[in-house]
């Protein structure tokens, strides 16, 4: 655990002659900070404790854990990623009631695991990190809280995620708007939809699962899609007493599950990176769908995308399209132009009386870790460094921010898999790492600037011939169309390529005599 010392906190690994250092008041000192509690903080922190290092701390700026999980409540919220394969490796034989775990379940198996292996005696909630900097003198990062005390670290591991700002675009008018609106991701539960006449705006994976949860329940609701998103079915299911009583008693079960799982969400990746034979196999899979459920050819046409299957997130669902086809729910495809006061008028000049506006409209995923600020080496911000997009090596090593790591950094988002399994990869590496300071001794580790750049052009060419630069827009993508958050292979490959660090990439300053000792006990 971390070591509070107001005012003052001992010297740890790089402090010079081991003198104690004047911080801050209210300063703590560890040599481990995590920040955030959702799948990536909660792994991480279950990583270092196997390993045995215990001096770590998890920030944590909500009062529980569960990051974007704990956060988007909505209606319908669930995963589109079995449940066998969307848990941890070291706790994957929990009692999931369905095929797909809903919200509050997912939240509830974070809460277990966190319980479980002792992990919420590491975590400081209501601790919100507004500016992390490296302090090259000693070899280590101050973390500045919200609350204006401030942390000592040897590491910082960003656990923050991509999915956690949620975005709302500028639209003409919408201070104008008298009625109630809200975000898919704050949703308002005090708000009763019933019999009211509501708009939303985005068709995202979000929209597709609130809005068939709350049709029944409105008037009249419009659908604004700015571009029509691929649709393959969702095979959800209840699992029976009987099958949850063969997973009890048979966890071996579990396992081969998670396998199958895997395998077909290894196959599916394949089509977003260059199989054309599995490409056109899933497009005609979703074309399928679309002719099902959607009878008007008018509208069909409409609904159906014209750009390559994966550039955006494909949706899964059954009740999507049905629900689009309802007399409450129309479906509207021209732009929108302004919002006034009782309405949405788009580019054919007709306005739509609301008294409800719901965006389902994602995240900022493509800015990373705002609005933190992160200044390392001779003073770099790393938002400006990453203002034409972001990049890092293995997604987790930035070159001029030694001993600061990401999880779910740039370009390890999945298209198709479960990003608990790149995280466990993640976490897994970075743990490799504080054990090689404790057997070499190192003061801090940098990427080099030509492994990091050489992963850069990597990713750069290989991104190119995958439907993720597919010319649509989406949140893979910066405003000049580059991916900047898809991984562009199997899950397969990630976990070979971070299964051990490779120390000739990497800038190692050596610690001096007192140190290595610091750093050994």
């Amino acid at each position: 655990m971390c070591a509070d010392a107001p005012g003052r906190v001992d010297a740890g690994p790089g402090d010079d002659q081991g003198e104690d250092v004047m911080v801050g008041t209210g300063t703590s000192s560890c040599r481990v900070a995590v920040i955030g509690a959702g799948f990536g903080g909660l792994g991480m922190a279950y990583y270092l404790k196997q390993a045995g290092i215990d001096d770590f701390v998890v920030l944590e700026k909500g009062d529980e854990v569960g990051g974007t999980w704990r956060e988007n409540t909505y209606p319908g919220a669930a995963c589109d990623i079995p449940s066998h394969l969307y848990s941890f490796s070291f706790e994957n034989h929990y009692p999931w009631s369905s095929r797909y775990a809903p919200q509050p379940e997912i939240l509830g198996y974070m809460k277990h695991c966190a319980d479980k292996y002792g992990l919420r005696s590491h975590i400081r909630f209501g601790a919100e990190v507004a500016e992390a900097r490296y302090e090259e003198a000693s070899g280590h990062w101050i973390l500045t809280l919200a609350d204006g005390s401030t942390l000592r670290a040897g590491h910082v591991v960003s656990a923050v995620g991509q999915l956690h700002r949620p975005a709302t675009p500028d639209i003409p008018g919408l201070g104008r708007f008298e009625g109630h609106r809200f975000h898919s991701a704050r949703w308002d539960h005090e708000h009763d939809l019933s019999g009211r006449r509501v708009a939303v705006i985005g068709t995202g994976a979000s929209a597709i699962q609130f809005v068939p949860a709350i049709a029944d329940r409105v008037a009249q609701m419009y659908v604004f899609q700015r571009s029509p998103g691929w649709v393959i079915p969702k095979f959800e299911r209840v699992f029976s007493g009987f099958e949850q009583w063969l997973f009890r008693k048979f966890p071996i079960l579990h396992d081969i599950d998670r396998f199958r799982i895997r395998m077909i969400t290894e196959t599916l990746a394949r089509a977003y990176s260059g199989n054309r034979f599995i490409e056109r196999l899933v497009t005609w899979l979703s074309k399928a769908q679309f002719r099902t459920q959607v009878r008007d050819p008018a509208m069909r046409k409409k609904l159906t995308p014209d750009y390559p299957i994966g550039c955006k997130r494909i949706l899964l669902t059954r009740d999507w399209l049905p629900t689009l086809m309802r007399p409450n729910v129309e479906p509207v495809t021209d732009g929108i132009t302004e919002i006034t006061a009782h309405g949405v008028r788009t580019e054919d000049g007709q306005e739509r009386q609301v008294d409800t506006l719901i965006f389902g409209t994602g995240f900022a995923a493509t800015q990373f870790l705002t609005p933190m600020r992160v200044v390392g080496r001779d003073g770099r911000d790393l938002h400006e460094d990453w203002r034409r997009g972001a990049a890092a090596y293995l997604g987790m090593e930035v070159s001029g921010y030694p001993n600061f790591h990401v999880l779910y950094g740039p370009n390890t988002n999945l298209g198709s898999g479960s990003i608990i399994y790149m995280l466990e990869c993640q976490q897994r590496y970075i743990v490799q790492l504080l054990q090689d300071q404790n057997a070499r001794g190192w003061r801090a580790a940098e990427i080099s600037e030509q492994a990091e750049q050489a992963w850069i052009e990597e990713m750069r060419h290989r991104s190119a011939t995958t439907s993720f630069e597919g010319g649509c827009r989406s949140w893979y993508v910066t405003a000049d169309g580059v991916n900047t958050n898809n991984w562009t292979g199997l899950m397969r490959e990630y976990r070979d390529r971070t299964a051990k660090p490779l120390m000739t990439a990497y800038r190692l300053t050596p610690a001096v005599a007192d140190e290595r000792r610091q750093v050994a006990a």
